[in-house]
């Protein structure tokens, strides 16, 4: 079972402070407190669009795009070196700072899959150009998290297990490595997960883990496992069990979506059970499906565009305490 892990969050949160890449001055990180009604009422502004023109997936002529840096880190989680590909704003600035995209592939797949098959990072490029998205630092890492093994063989109870463990090495390695060598903004409000099939089981499963950490959710299609179940492969016993898939501090992120096509012969009607469970447990979300979509484009583009809309934009309200 995974259990959020308090005192590992806020000690990334420091070390996240302390190392920040490019900046003459350490950036004041906002303290996490609890937000529930600002969520609710920023998730009630998310207006959806299902259908999203395929003219987003293709690069625009004679239009700059980013940089996309094939790196490794050190794992000490997996105890190796690990891939990672990591696509940069145009105009990359290392004295400047810019939020952070985790996007999460599913089983089998690696860190070249999302932008290979449903050309992800060209989207939220194009979206970025049109002024519907904020400047971002794109992260495409390998979840398959195995100290034993570089690539997944089979769907099983250990394997699972494997990408399950991604979540330690995200939160212990990649994040640190990344503020080290790249211009991250740190924070809740800068820092974003996106994942599909098992990587939208994994963002959710991180976004309920580390609600302090991570400000936008968003799971297109997720795997079944998050919660015990059964599927024509295996018997789930869950990352989590049903009554625990809450926020119980009262501190989740501003947004969590999860969608899924309506006619997804690979998960199923799991997609629609995690948002059933999720109302049952009174926790706000978004919810959504795309017609006629199996597992992959529309519903990928879909997810893709409707989350990247929304990332990073929440803005405070509230007034600033006065100082004593």
């Amino acid at each position: 079972m995974i259990r959020a892990k308090k005192v590992l969050a806020a000690a990334l949160a420091t070390g996240l402070l302390l190392c920040g890449c490019g900046a003459e001055e350490e950036e004041v990180i906002e303290p996490v407190v609890p937000n529930v009604e600002e969520a609710t009422e920023y998730m009630d502004s998310v207006e959806i669009e299902v259908e999203v023109p395929t003219s987003y997936t293709f690069m625009r002529t004679g239009e700059e795009y980013g940089e996309i840096v094939e790196a490794t880190y050190y794992s000490t989680t997996c105890e190796k070196d690990r891939p990672v590909n990591i696509v940069l704003p145009v105009g990359y600035d290392e004295d400047k700072s810019y939020p952070v995209l985790y996007v999460l592939h599913g089983i089998f797949c690696d860190q070249t899959t999302m932008m290979n098959s449903n050309s992800t990072h060209i989207v939220i490029q194009n979206m970025i150009k049109d002024g519907l998205a904020k400047d971002m630092i794109i992260v495409f890492p390998y979840i398959y998290a195995s100290k034993e093994h570089d690539t997944c063989a089979e769907i099983s109870v250990e394997t699972s297990a494997e990408y399950d463990n991604f979540l330690n090495d995200l939160v212990t390695d990649l994040m640190p490595y990344m503020a080290e060598n790249y211009a991250v903004a740190q924070g809740k409000k800068n820092t974003a997960v996106l994942g599909f099939s098992m990587g939208g089981r994994e963002a959710l499963a991180i976004g309920f883990t580390y609600p302090d950490l991570f400000g936008y959710v968003g799971a297109i299609a997720p795997a079944p496992g998050l919660v015990p179940g059964q599927d024509w492969a295996m018997t789930h016993p869950g990352q989590f069990q049903n009554d625990e898939l809450v926020f119980s501090d009262d501190i989740m992120p501003w947004l969590l979506m999860i969608c899924c096509g309506d006619n997804d012969h690979t998960v199923g009607t799991f997609p629609k059970t995690y948002h059933e469970l999720l109302d049952t447990n009174g926790v706000d979300h978004i919810w959504y499906e795309i017609p006629g979509s199996d597992h992959g484009d529309p519903a990928v583009l879909s997810g893709t565009y409707n989350f990247c809309k929304y990332a990073f934009g929440y803005e405070s309200t509230a007034a600033e305490e006065p100082a004593e």
